[in-house]
């Protein structure tokens, strides 16, 4: 066995990374992604306050407008049902 392989057996022969530079690189890696997820929250943010300031504009409030929808979507289901059960078997 060679000196080099008695030393650590565990290593690739040759491949020996500059580990400081490893660990610069690791480091501005972390601080990158921090700075991707502080962009990510501000843009997040933004666009939040946008959408309540327009949904704020309208007229009719989304309350109001769902409310209305649903009650105009169980008249519809009961005027069909009606329709349904009052349709006579000589109408085909």
């Amino acid at each position: 066995m060679s000196t080099m392989q008695s030393k650590n057996s565990s290593t690739i022969p040759g491949f020996r990374p500059n580990t400081q530079l490893l660990a610069a690189g690791a480091a501005m890696t972390g601080f990158g992604a921090l700075v991707v997820a502080a962009g990510a929250a501000m843009v997040g943010f933004s666009l939040a306050m946008a959408g309540r300031r327009w949904v704020q504009s309208w007229e009719t409030a989304p309350t109001e407008m769902a409310q209305r929808t649903l009650n105009q979507a169980r008249v519809a289901s009961q005027a069909g049902l009606e329709a349904w059960r009052g349709a006579s078997p000589s109408m085909n």
